[in-house]
């Protein structure tokens, strides 16, 4: 299982008193020392955390792979172009939301998007697609000529109750069977933490999750190499 680490949160940090620091290319650093096998940002249209100077640096000094979340407009894909990450993954993103609330509606804007992963693809960057474990927009994302879907967890990780729970990991595992049977490789993430990442590590057509908050807010006790470490034997 890959274990790929969002950074956002340390810009969000520096951010706070437009400062020079944390810096979350040195955090990226750190989180690769402790195992992480894949850094994640997510470079907004407002630039609220992540900005061009981080995706810039980040694109010559990591060392694993690299996935820009991004909009599917055409200045994200400008910038995309210009810097090539090694994954693109598409998401909704709204200028008042605190953090990304759901998958992108792929059902409804499928030409849109196609052609913005048609670019994305004739430059050789992967384009994953951040959608809800929902079937109709699973088989959209592979008629968008996406390669990969990463699935919204956020439903599961909020479910109150253990029947919630049950019901909604359900949905995720129903989601990661269907993509990988249209040959989408399967990732997923949003609110995962080291108390509910374990069943969906297990999910065997899962080979990626994406996770931030949780690391980040242990990295302010433990380190940040600690926080990855302890994330990497939980979905090992």
């Amino acid at each position: 299982m890959r274990l790929g680490v969002n950074i956002d949160h340390v810009a969000t940090l520096r951010q706070a008193r437009k400062g020079r620091y944390p810096d979350p290319v040195a955090a990226a650093a750190l989180a690769e020392l402790g195992g992480a096998d894949q850094i994640t940002l997510h470079v907004r249209e407002d630039r609220r955390h992540v900005n061009d100077r981080d995706l810039e640096l980040l694109r010559k000094t990591v060392n694993g792979t690299l996935n820009l979340e991004m909009a599917a407009v055409q200045t994200m894909l400008n910038l995309a172009l210009q810097h090539r990450p090694d994954t693109a993954t598409l998401v909704p993103e709204r200028r008042e939301e605190l953090t990304t609330e759901g998958g992108l509606d792929v059902v409804t804007n499928r030409e849109e998007i196609r052609k913005v992963a048609r670019s994305l693809r004739d430059a050789s960057v992967e384009v994953s697609l951040f959608v809800d474990p929902d079937l109709e927009q699973i088989k959209a994302s592979h008629r968008a000529e996406a390669q990969a879907v990463e699935l919204h967890t956020g439903r599961y990780c909020e479910a109150r109750t253990q029947r919630d729970r049950a019901r909604e990991l359900a949905r995720v595992v129903e989601g990661a069977k269907a993509a990988a049977k249209l040959g989408l490789r399967v990732a997923a993430g949003h609110g995962l933490d080291y108390w509910n990442v374990k069943p969906v590590a297990e999910i065997a057509e899962i080979t990626e999750l994406n996770i931030g908050y949780a690391i980040v807010c242990r990295a302010l006790l433990t380190g940040l190499e600690r926080a990855v470490r302890d994330m990497k034997d939980l979905i090992g």
